[in-house]
């Protein structure tokens, strides 16, 4: 099976667009898929434009991306849209986590409204959840990952990005920053989303 996946043939059949300009989300699902598919990043279809998201839900704005980018390239592709859910915050940051400090704040200023917020409560509960649309011959298919954990007080770690510093999966005593990509992946949102989805893609 490995050897018909490293076909060129079977390649080019298997081609997506990621449709996202996360160079860190592209090389952690490039690094997922390794040789099984070829991805395409929106830089190799020429495509520098900011994709709108403009929903409510993980799920419609996954959807809104990928339908963006399918209707103007008629190409297969996915998006993913990945909030953080925190007990303490009713669920927020959710779907605004990109967002959360604000317009054009960076991953820091996220992180720091988050801790400032939630203060030394002890109820640090949350989770990772992560939406991936895929649109192939016009057909939409969803693919969910999530990972239970809890927010640190303190950032620890340099890998990752986002609240990977201050995120604690459940059963380890590594935040998602503090871990190489590779077993990162084994357990991550991001990554169990897409392991369903490329055993979606191989069954086709």
């Amino acid at each position: 099976m490995d050897d018909i996946l490293c076909h060129p043939i079977f390649l080019i059949f298997m081609e997506l667009v990621f449709a996202t300009n996360n160079q860190h989300k592209l090389g952690e699902v490039q690094k997922l898929l390794g040789n099984k598919i070829h991805l395409l990043s929106l830089k190799d279809i020429s495509f520098g434009e900011e994709i709108p998201e403009d929903f409510e839900t993980l799920k419609e704005n996954a959807l809104q991306k990928a339908r963006y980018i399918y209707d103007r390239f008629k190409k297969d592709c996915f998006a993913d849209d990945t909030g953080l859910e925190i007990d303490y915050l009713d669920g927020a940051p959710g779907v605004y986590s990109a967002r959360y400090a604000g317009p054009n704040c960076s991953f820091d200023d996220n992180i720091d409204k988050v801790l400032n917020e939630l203060g030394d409560v002890e109820n640090r509960k949350a989770r990772f959840r992560t939406v991936i649309a895929l649109i192939c011959d016009n057909k939409e298919y969803y693919f969910e990952g999530i990972v239970n954990g809890d927010i640190l007080k303190t950032r620890q770690g340099e890998e990752g990005f986002g609240y990977d510093p201050v995120f604690r999966p459940l059963g380890f005593n590594q935040s998602f920053a503090e871990m190489d990509l590779t077993e990162k992946n084994k357990i991550s949102h991001r990554g169990r989303a897409t392991q369903k989805l490329i055993e979606f893609l191989l069954k086709r």
